[in-house]
């Protein structure tokens, strides 16, 4: 595999994606373990669909920025909807990184890694489906799912990079990584390139971001974390 460009572990350009049907890109790398890994599941009775894959340092900014304007919700740690109104801009800074990456510190701009969740599964629970943990776990829709990959997912060279809370990133069992490929660019991230590219670009709340921003970069874009807080 060819040295990672910042470009291309920022999410600003990626040459190494690959049609994965539905409007999705994946990695070169990840479009065959994966087509295998879905094929293993379906076997098994487990409808295992994408949610998410690739997305660009563009699309990052405008799912921050419409969380960030009050124009989607926010969710604590827990899944539950919080007041927009209530919170300090610090607040909502945190309520947004628990679930949502900073354009630029997102693992889905490599292309790399993949939200998935059981289709038939959701479809004939008829509630309302917000990727959260609960939905994953006994009693949700995606249990069944959650379960094979557990047993499974390794086999085909994914893990699950956010199956801890260290108060960062919220735990995403939907959310799974193709290890081999996902280290080269994680090797290649650095703060600098990151501030650069916050610094350059259209995000909102800048003001609160940039100050913090190498705590930031730790606590959720390499998800060391720290001790939850409260409000999250």
């Amino acid at each position: 595999m060819n040295p990672i460009s910042e470009q291309s572990w920022l999410g600003q350009q990626n040459d190494a994606l690959v049609d994965a049907g539905n409007g999705h890109r994946l990695h070169r790398d990840v479009i065959s373990p994966f087509l295998a890994m879905q094929d293993a599941a379906q076997k098994d009775g487990v409808d295992l669909q994408l949610v998410s894959s690739f997305r660009d340092f563009d699309r990052q900014t405008a799912i921050f920025n419409r969380k960030w304007t009050g124009q989607a919700q926010l969710l604590d740690i827990k899944g539950d909807e919080l007041s927009y109104e209530a919170l300090s801009d610090n607040e909502k800074l945190h309520a947004i990184l628990t679930w949502s990456a900073l354009p630029g510190g997102s693992r889905h701009h490599w292309g790399t890694d993949i939200d998935v969740y059981d289709r038939a599964a959701v479809r004939n629970w008829g509630g309302k489906f917000n990727l959260v943990e609960s939905e994953y776990i006994t009693g949700g829709p995606c249990h069944t799912l959650s379960c094979w990959l557990a047993d499974n997912m390794e086999k085909f060279g994914f893990y699950r990079p956010f199956s801890v809370n260290t108060g960062g990133v919220a735990v995403e069992p939907w959310h799974l990584s193709f290890e081999n490929t996902a280290r080269v660019f994680e090797n290649a991230r650095n703060l600098d390139g990151f501030t650069k590219a916050i610094e350059q670009s259209d995000i909102e709340g800048k003001t609160c971001i940039l100050p913090q921003l190498p705590t930031l970069y730790n606590r959720y874009v390499l998800n060391k974390g720290h001790e939850p807080t409260e409000f999250i």
